[in-house]
């Protein structure tokens, strides 16, 4: 009989009961993960676009490379080679470990900074620890006259475009 009279005591006063207690911690806890498992839902309901540079450079005019030359295409990491036979692009990122590989004009090799593998013109092999040699890239001229590289299309080796 004691106990049912302190209830009603415990709650005229103002304090709050274990029960009461519990009941709060309980229904907080579930609020925290009802909010993580919105979150989440949401998170994962969401578009998850990739705002990734276009595959595709455009090099410009033929004319504006003469015959011979190496150009190199910072922006696409692609050495555009105007050869004897015709245009072709080589990657410049090094087969060994994804290193951005460097233009050496005064030797006439592709050489990677890193560690140390070298290549001719043609994207072959001639030094240094590079498994496989540069992948040749997809090139072609446009409507408006303008060459074009795919960096994400490879083709053959000694396909050349003829302007």
């Amino acid at each position: 009989m004691e106990e049912q009279k302190k209830k009603p005591e415990a709650a005229a006063t103002g304090e709050v009961t274990r029960r009461e207690t519990f009941q709060k911690l309980g229904l907080g806890c579930l609020a925290a993960a009802g909010a993580g498992a919105a979150a989440f839902g949401y998170e994962y309901l969401s578009p998850n676009v990739l705002y990734e540079p276009s595959p595709i450079a455009n090099a410009g005019k033929p004319d504006q490379y003469p015959s011979g030359s190496v150009t190199t295409l910072a922006e696409a990491g692609v050495y555009l080679i105007h050869g004897p036979q015709g245009f072709y692009a080589l990657s410049a990122t090094c087969t060994h470990l994804g290193c951005r590989t460097a233009w050496a004009a005064e030797l006439g090799i592709i050489a990677c900074p890193c560690h140390g593998s070298k290549f001719n013109t043609d994207g072959i092999k001639i030094a240094g620890p590079a498994p496989k040699p540069l992948p040749w890239l997809k090139v072609w001229v446009n409507d408006e006259g303008d060459l074009m590289v795919d960096t994400s299309a490879t083709v053959a080796e000694k396909q050349f475009l003829r302007v």
